[in-house]
């Protein structure tokens, strides 16, 4: 799947998962105001009672692609800014001894001057920015930094806006990269393992009852006890001792299947041919690969007794059973269609590896800086889809907050740093295949989206195009297309 980029200016989507794009950002520094910050925390004109400078340190940037503008504006614009913010206090305020409309405006500037300044900054500083940028052809890809900052009632305007942009990254001879289609040919025996999982999940177990020994193809119902012999020593005061002598397992009422694919040789051996009421006593030793660690690669003294003797049956191939399945015609039907979705299935996760592996190779290819902001946005996007994860899983909130983070962020890094350059790639190769989204792709999507959110499509639709995220789906959408298509054309 395409990795998907976070936007850095703050906003998010929470839709199945974070479909947000780099590219988003360069449109919210033109559409909404700046977030102004003063790094340099300029006090001119600042009421510094009761106030404590303390300030969270600026965003890193990537130092290859910060850029900083000097901007300016008139001490008559600003006047006539501090005028205006202060003719709309002088009508709002609410202050004793005077009527509504009638507060001197001396008065709002002394009894508000931190919060008309405030308006004045944000907006004269985002008015300013957004022409400096237009006049100087810059689109930037994160929040600007304000710095150097000097604004007073009657004195000009300055500061340093410091930035970040998108990379310049050439990215000829992409379609001169070799992919191996796979083979996703749908073997035999996987067809034939998949529909025995489908004839177990609705078998039935029933006792049998005749006096006859277990053979092949029987369930025993035993009780056991088992002791883990421990390979690991330890020197003590009596020499080698095991480590822990006393692992201990147990188990009541416990099926095994004689002669089973998945049934350890140790157990088939021992069982097979005794009867209900028989205890036995045997070693096992598992594999080094066995899925439970407690016993992966261990050997286990074995104490067992056979409760009973039991068989499966499987229900009948037909008809009747077919459509106990699904909305299937007969049994033809149902294993045509079961082929059919394996085969479809296979394809789809061997050709969705094949797509990863030239992505990979398009990033190890093309070398170019990303911007940090994308970076650790993305870092963000990861770790909240690992904590919601962990919140799915059982893991309480107490808990997340005493996981290392700053660790957790740096393990993040490299994958989200590929990422971003994944996205980055694939914009530029949309732009050389031409490839978009249309309307009727971007509805279907939105129906998809709907139908997992059980939100109604119009309401859903106003509230994205509100936010911003309908954009940045159709982006998300088109990186999805343009990986398929780059991958069709490469295939060989």
């Amino acid at each position: 799947m395409t990795p998907t980029t976070d936007t850095p200016t703050g906003s998010s989507l929470d839709v199945q998962d974070d479909n947000l794009t780099p590219s988003a950002t360069a449109s919210s520094l033109e559409d909404h105001d700046v977030e102004v910050h003063d790094l340099d925390h300029d006090h001119a004109g600042h009421d510094h009672e009761g106030h404590e400078h303390t300030h969270a340190p600026a965003p890193t940037l990537n130092p290859e692609l910060t850029r900083s503008i000097e901007v300016e504006a008139s001490a008559e614009d600003v006047s006539k800014a501090f005028q205006q913010v202060t003719k709309r206090y002088t009508k709002l305020a609410r202050i004793p001894g005077f009527r509504a409309g009638k507060v001197p405006p001396s008065l709002i500037k002394s009894r508000f001057a931190k919060e008309v300044r405030q308006e004045v900054l944000e907006s004269l500083v985002s008015e300013r920015f957004r022409k400096a940028l237009e006049e100087q052809k810059i689109n930037p890809v994160s929040q600007p930094q304000i710095s150097e900052l000097l604004l007073a009632d009657g004195a000009p305007l300055k500061f340093k806006a410091t930035f970040e942009v998108l990379p310049e990254i050439n990215i000829d001879g992409y379609d001169a990269t070799k992919v191996e289609r796979p083979n996703a040919a749908l073997e035999e025996g996987e067809f034939d393992a998949e529909l025995a999982n489908v004839l177990d999940h609705h078998a039935t177990v029933e006792p049998v009852d005749e006096d006859r020994p277990l053979t092949d193809g029987d369930w025993a119902d035993i009780e056991f006890k088992g002791k883990i012999q421990d390979l690991a020593q330890v020197v003590g005061e009596k020499g080698l001792e095991d480590k822990d002598p006393s692992q201990q397992i147990s188990g009541e009422d416990v099926l095994i299947e004689i002669g089973g694919r998945n049934t350890l040789q140790a157990f088939n051996e021992a069982l097979r041919g005794a009867k209900v009421g028989q205890e036995l006593a045997f070693e096992a030793t598992y594999p080094a690969e066995f899925g439970d660690e407690r016993l992966a690669g261990k050997t286990v003294s074995y104490d067992v007794t056979v409760k009973a003797i039991k068989k499966k049956t499987f229900p009948e191939r037909d008809e009747e059973f077919a459509k106990q399945l699904g909305p299937y015609t007969d049994w033809n039907d149902f294993e045509t269609k079961l082929r059919d979705r394996l085969a479809n299935r296979k394809k789809e996760a061997l050709e969705a590896r094949a797509r990863d592996i030239m992505l990979e190779e398009l990033v190890a290819k093309y070398q170019f800086p990303v911007p940090e902001t994308f970076v650790q946005a993305q870092i963000d996007a990861r770790l909240e889809r690992g904590l919601r994860a962990l919140a799915q899983q059982g893991m309480t909130s107490e808990q997340m907050r005493g996981l290392d983070f700053e660790r957790l962020r740096g393990a993040q890094r490299e994958q989200a740093v590929n990422e971003v350059k994944v996205s980055l790639i694939l914009d530029k190769v949309a732009e050389r295949e031409n490839i978009t989204v249309t309307d009727e792709d971007l509805e279907r999507e939105l129906l998809m989206l709907s139908l997992q959110s059980r939100e109604p499509v119009e309401v859903l639709r106003k509230r994205l195009s509100e936010d911003g995220s309908l954009d940045r789906i159709r982006e998300q959408m088109r990186r999805e297309k343009t990986g398929t298509v780059l991958f069709d054309k490469l295939a060989s």
